[in-house]
């Protein structure tokens, strides 16, 4: 028997509607709706804004013109009721299915009517942000081409490239980039987003910090707003958030990030997120959330090398135009190898004390400063920086380390590395374990033990490790 009331039939709809489309596109677009009446065959729908009825009218109109025959037969017809100013409703206008009287001219009719009922208040603003033209909030200045590549970051560098070219469509979604303070985390981040405007001028581009979300989204629960914040994320073409992991013990914001991710991602849209931490180190954060972190690419960005740390200094000067004795440029490279920011900190620092002092650049005035500069830095010993120095002691590859081989020698610089790793950071047995090809903590409890045993045992080896110490005080001190 057909239904014959409104809440009747629009839950028959609801049904056919249900098992043509994904769970979370249901949820998103369809629970909020709400059944008004019904008048000689035309079922009103409430629909909570002008945004939500354009995305229904360009994205499920064939599937609601299908519910609508289904469950009214070919008399059917739908109308909405688009809510304006506080949940006050417009005066609804017509949009009526099937599609023979559905095309053009009756959404522009109806456009036409909201206008003319006056504007209609955006309740979800962000500064610069006026209804769907999006600021992107990138700064113009982190680019691809200014973005040095080497060993240290090739594949985040290649997958971020490859995402920029063909956002949404590579295997890299979302594309996840990790790595300690000051390693090119946010250029690479914003050279994406800065790199798709460039090719798509037009296409909704955000970066975002995590921080920036979790205040929006306490201040539409505050204003009452939810709906509205979800409606704006899920229209953003490419998302680009810094430091997701601030989100850790942020429930409600999680859940709320958990179904804007969803979205994107069904939509084919691109997501491209950063942290101080792998996806696997990040704590606090609901497994359902982490999971879909790992669905595409996480890419490391680890410690520059020498060679890369000269190549970075150089283009850093030659975009401000400064010019400085090459043994200087050497001794700054070789000296200064915890993070970019303290690369370039260290030039400016230089280049004061030359105005200040109206010395000349040489190496006196480099080794004075330096002496200065590490003493007020804060150096950060990381698992990265750690297993460089022993490969280089040791002559064997960081990636050898990572690797599944057994060789004798590389499993000693292995064991050594996750010796350090755990006497001089913070990481958890699972995270070093990460670090070194995706290793259990047994391994690396076996690790510590054998170092342990080794240098009680083992004179040359005892030796060997203590300088290796003293190389790290050293570089990393």
């Amino acid at each position: 028997m057909m239904a014959t009331n409104h809440v009747d039939i629009w839950d028959a709809c609801l049904q056919v509607i249900r098992n043509e489309i994904a769970p979370q596109s249901f949820e998103t677009w369809f629970k909020p709706i709400k059944p008004l009446r019904l008048d000689n065959h035309i079922l009103t729908i409430e629909v909570p804004s002008q945004f939500f009825y354009e995305w229904l009218e360009e994205h499920y109109v064939s599937l609601l013109k299908q519910a609508i025959m289904q469950t009214m037969g070919e008399v059917g017809r739908l109308e909405y009721s688009i809510v304006i100013d506080n949940n006050q409703p417009g005066n609804p206008s017509s949009v009526r299915i099937p599609a023979s009287s559905h095309n053009a001219s009756s959404s522009r009719s109806l456009n036409n009517h909201i206008q003319s009922s006056g504007p209609i208040p955006n309740p979800f603003v962000i500064p610069g942000i006026r209804k769907f033209e999006v600021e992107s909030n990138l700064n113009s200045s982190y680019t691809f081409s200014n973005f040095i590549e080497g060993d240290c970051n090739r594949l985040a560098r290649s997958a971020g490239y490859a995402v920029a070219s063909k956002p949404g469509v590579t295997a890299y979604n979302p594309l996840f980039i990790y790595s300690g303070v000051g390693l090119g985390k946010t250029h690479l981040l914003q050279a994406i987003g800065n790199e798709i405007k460039a090719n798509t001028p037009r296409r909704a581009v955000l970066y975002v910090s995590s921080e920036r979300f979790i205040s929006q989204f306490i201040e539409a629960v505050r204003k009452s707003t939810v709906n509205d914040f979800m409606n704006f994320y899920q229209m953003i073409d490419v998302l680009l958030v810094d430091d997701i992991q601030f989100l850790s013990g942020k429930d409600k914001t999680q859940e709320n990030f958990f179904h804007v991710f969803n979205h994107l991602r069904q939509s084919g849209k691109q997501i491209v997120l950063a942290s101080d931490r792998s996806p696997n180190d990040i704590e606090g954060m609901e497994e359902r959330l982490l999971s879909r972190f790992k669905w595409g690419l996480s890419a490391h960005l680890s410690t520059p090398d020498y060679d890369t740390r000269k190549q970075i200094l150089m283009s850093k000067m030659y975009q401000n135009g400064i010019e400085l004795p090459i043994e200087v440029v050497d001794f700054i490279s070789h000296n200064i190898n915890s993070n970019i920011r303290e690369l370039e900190g260290a030039m400016i620092s230089l280049l004061a004390q030359s105005s200040l002092n109206r010395k000349d650049v040489n190496m006196d005035l480099a080794r004075a400063m330096l002496q200065n500069f590490v003493d007020t830095v804060a150096r950060e010993i990381t698992i990265e920086s750690i297993q460089e120095i022993v490969g280089n002691h040791l002559e064997i590859d960081v990636a050898q380390m990572k690797s599944k081989t057994r060789k004798r020698d590389i499993v000693q610089a292995r064991q050594i590395a996750m010796f350090f790793a755990k006497e001089m950071t913070r990481n958890s047995l699972k995270s070093i374990g990460t670090h070194f090809g995706g290793r259990d903590h047994s391994t690396v409890i076996h690790a510590l033990q054998t170092v342990s045993d080794l240098m009680e045992t083992d004179k040359m080896f005892k030796q060997n490790v203590s300088e290796i110490r003293k190389r790290i005080s050293l570089e990393l001190g």
